[in-house]
């Protein structure tokens, strides 16, 4: 009877290594350099041994990612928050939904020529950047810190016209977000997303003004809304959202990327 046993054992064993290659997928997701890269790299391992292979594609800009998942050319996407999603589907039509929250870049503003924002002076240049929610994001900041005020019920996505108020006269240059940290050899500060000023070499604690973490810009994870129910998803987010990648977070970057689950 042993033999019998042992190719039965065998039949067995081949039958669940066919049964988990059958489950395997790879699947790839569209990130920025920094950090969104860094914490996807941690993310890996996990994911692998829950049968899913995660490949990393980076790109420079924000709108590229969200182009290539409509497209299909990646499955997942890891680099936005929420109103910046909205707005892109609203522009552009994408069929691409949130299905996880992620972590958290408090913007900030940075400047090589000051070191407090009440030595900035009157008639200084400010860069922010140039999409409608981090731009408006970075005029928010502004006004929470009594830089300017800006008009009644412009709510998250307030523009350069909805300044209503400017006391010291300040110029705002609006710039491409990836392109921030080069202006700041130009201007008197800039208003730069976490993820660029890291990669620029850009202490986030060295910011002279920085956002409340706790708004409404938690980054998330996206996929293309036909997907959203595919096993694979929830194995994503499962992978993510570990005490393991959590204690990634916060021992990497120190308070200043913030895990939100």
């Amino acid at each position: 009877m042993k033999p019998v046993l042992s190719v039965l054992g065998l039949a067995a064993g081949l039958a669940l290594g066919i049964a988990s290659a059958a489950q395997a997928e790879t699947i790839k997701i569209g990130v920025t350099p920094g950090p969104h890269a860094q914490i996807l790299e941690a993310v890996k391992p996990i994911a692998a041994k829950k049968g899913l292979t995660i490949e990393i594609v980076e790109f420079s800009d924000y709108v590229v990612p969200n182009q290539a998942l409509d497209s299909g050319d990646i499955q997942a996407n890891s680099f936005q928050h929420k109103p910046y999603l909205d707005n892109q589907k609203a522009d552009r039509g994408f069929k691409i939904d949130s299905v996880a929250e992620t972590v958290n870049f408090p913007l900030g503003v940075y400047s090589t020529r000051y070191k407090s924002w009440k030595d900035v002076p009157e008639g200084s240049t400010i860069a922010i950047p140039n999409d409608p929610t981090n731009g408006g994001r970075a005029l928010l900041l502004l006004q929470d810190n009594g830089a300017l005020k800006l008009k009644d019920g412009v709510g998250l996505k307030p523009t350069v016209a909805d300044v209503a108020e400017n006391p010291k006269k300040l110029k705002i240059l609006e710039v491409d977000a990836a392109q921030a940290p080069r202006t700041l050899e130009d201007v008197a500060a800039a208003a730069i997303n976490t993820n660029y000023a890291t990669s620029a070499g850009i202490k986030p604690g060295d910011a002279i003004l920085k956002e409340n973490p706790k708004g409404p810009y938690v980054n998330i994870i996206a996929v293309r809304t036909a997907d959203k129910d595919k096993p694979w998803v929830k194995t994503l987010v499962e992978a993510y959202h570990t005490p393991e990648v959590k204690q990634f977070i916060e021992t990497t970057f120190k308070g200043s990327v913030i895990p939100s689950w």
